[in-house]
């Protein structure tokens, strides 16, 4: 098995974990979170954590925390990613701010959905505050994985992103806006959404409020200067008609 979860084809890696995890066995536990913290393919790395899964939390938990603690990126990630699919709300004393702050982006991503998935309700607010001190960072995925964990958070979330909103560094404003803006209407495509909030920003509200009224009245009154010309065509059509 470990020679199986080790091969070069990624296929037979799959074929291991899956393996491991229809059999379950406290003997793979070591070996299953060994290949999380250095297993190239996420579909590999899925159903490794899926394995751990299969097995009792009393054995499997106290082993995947250790990992919280590596020195590897991978291995923080892979274990935080796996209490999310274990669901034990008693591990929520597990994710710290530092986690939740980590400079690697995928650590950090990982450990802001796992924080939402956990987090008792008293304590929403507290996680609430610590999220919104990420608006702003890293690039459009990792932007639109914050909205995503602080729009799961609910209604509650809006005072928060308010006050962000308000700020002077246009880009956590303009995150703090497009947030809200997929918190109000969660069909509403993130890139619209920040593309609207950038544009907020950089008028002010009521600038952008102008320009979108006059925006809307100028597409209203298309319709009517195009109206004479469309009749009088339409008259001379028909005068050609009966000319004929």
């Amino acid at each position: 098995m470990t020679n199986a979860l080790g091969a070069e084809d990624s296929s037979i890696r799959l074929q291991a974990a899956l393996a491991v995890g229809s059999n379950p066995a406290p003997a793979f536990l070591e070996l299953l979170v060994e290949r999380c913290a250095v297993e190239p393919d996420f579909f590999v790395r899925d159903m490794l954590s899926w394995a751990l899964t299969r097995l009792p939390p009393e054995i499997s938990l106290p082993r995947i925390r250790q990992e919280l603690d590596s020195e590897r990126a991978q291995a923080r990630s892979q274990a935080l990613h796996t209490l999310s699919k274990i669901g034990d709300k008693g591990t929520w004393a597990w994710i710290t701010r530092d986690m939740l702050r980590d400079a690697d982006d995928e650590v950090a991503r990982t450990a802001w959905r796992v924080a939402v998935v956990l987090v008792p309700e008293d304590e929403e607010k507290d996680l609430a505050g610590e999220l919104v001190l990420q608006l702003g960072r890293g690039d459009r995925n990792v932007q639109l994985s914050l909205s995503r964990a602080l729009v799961d958070l609910g209604d509650m979330i809006k005072p928060a992103l308010e006050r962000a909103a308000e700020g002077s560094d246009p880009a956590v404003a303009a995150h703090a806006r497009a947030t809200e803006l997929l918190r109000q209407n969660p069909e509403t495509g993130f890139d619209v959404a920040l593309d609207e909030a950038k544009r907020v920003v950089a008028l002010g509200p009521q600038r952008a409020a102008a320009a979108s009224a006059g925006t809307e009245t100028s597409k209203t009154a298309e319709p009517a200067e195009t109206t004479e010309p469309m009749e009088t065509t339409k008259a001379a059509e028909a005068s050609e008609g009966a000319d004929c």
